[in-house]
């Protein structure tokens, strides 16, 4: 069987170790904190991060990230976005050109405005890079509740490659080419699902988040090809698909962060009070700079940068996207199509 590394021990990173152990796949899992090392390897459980779910006795636990590069087939990245180029950086001294890397980061580098893909191909450029994105709750695959999820890479067989070694009855994985659609659609759907919380905080309905999802798919497709993504993946799995999923659910760390901030609570003690990271609020600043950049117009991410970043009065931010300048609906189609009615 294949013989994995899984570089990160939050939630996500976890549940991918144990669905490829429990497949049977020879599992090796770098824990960064010593501590953590420890009660992973005595409690058999990830408390902090996955708690009730049991942890498989052959998955190797280790906080030596040496000992976890070494001879295995791929290389799983699963800490923060904003932690994988100081990662794969430290791994570099540790792996050879025939190691894959597989990112499940979801974000967009700050400083740089990267993909976490051209993260790591700057750090490691002799290594082909993949990519796994798709509506995919670490609490339900720990569960084994079934789950679809996209891989993409700049090469088809590497993209199939992966597909065979994370393929089970249960999480199923198809194959995508458009490795900028699928990043951007995975990082990108956090915002949104910022202000899916924010809705929810304010207390107000079905109505509202419905529209708030449906305009905040445009914005997402919208800076997605222009920066060469293509229209039909923000449609899939890792577009629509992984926007419902953080967008509805209680396992979604944005959407519960925006549900407090709806209620009043500063975005300061709200990040306090969590051990995990919300991707969405450093996302939301990459988005921004990247809109400035690329002159793409995304209203919903303007109005959610001003309340986490200018403390913006959240009710306000509402009126101004109910109330901005009238238009068609898809006003791309019609200025290019040139509809008069």
């Amino acid at each position: 069987m294949y013989n994995v590394s899984i570089i990160g021990a939050g939630s996500w990173g976890t549940a991918t170790a144990v669905m490829l152990a429990k497949k049977g796949c020879r599992v090796k899992q770098w824990v960064r904190r010593e501590e953590l090392c420890k009660q992973i390897k005595e409690t058999k459980e990830n408390i902090p991060y996955l708690p009730g779910i049991v942890i498989p006795s052959n998955i190797d636990i280790s906080s030596d990230l040496e000992y976890c590069c070494k001879d295995s087939d791929i290389l799983v990245i699963a800490t923060p976005s904003h932690a994988v180029r100081e990662t794969v950086s430290s791994m570099k001294p540790y792996i050879n050109s025939n190691k894959i890397i597989v990112n499940l980061a979801k974000g967009i580098e700050n400083e740089t405005l990267m993909r976490m893909s051209q993260v790591i191909e700057e750090v490691l450029p002799d290594n082909k890079v993949a990519v796994m994105s798709g509506p995919c709750h670490a609490e339900e695959v720990a569960r084994d509740i079934p789950t679809a999820i996209v891989s993409t890479a700049r090469e088809r067989k590497i993209a199939e490659y992966v597909q065979d070694v994370f393929m089970t009855p249960k999480f199923r994985v198809y194959t995508n080419p458009d490795m900028i659609g699928v990043e951007l659609g995975g990082a990108l759907k956090n915002i949104i699902a910022i202000g899916a919380g924010v809705i929810d905080g304010l207390r107000f309905g079905d109505n509202t988040k419905a529209a708030l999802m449906t305009r905040g798919i445009v914005e997402i497709s919208r800076l997605g090809e222009s920066l060469g993504g293509q229209k039909h993946t923000f449609a899939g799995l890792s577009g629509i698909g992984d926007l419902i999923v953080t967008c509805t659910s209680m396992h979604s760390r944005n959407r519960r962060a925006g549900i407090a901030i709806g209620e009043g609570k500063s975005l300061e003690e709200i990040l306090g009070g969590t051990s995990m990271v919300v991707e969405g609020v450093r996302t939301t600043k990459s988005a921004y700079d990247l809109a400035h950049k690329m002159g793409v117009e995304m209203p919903i991410t303007q109005e959610i940068y001003n309340v986490l970043y200018n403390k913006a009065d959240v009710k306000n931010s509402v009126i101004n996207l109910m109330m901005r300048a009238k238009t068609h609906e898809s006003e791309d189609i019609a200025e290019i199509n040139g509809i008069e009615w």
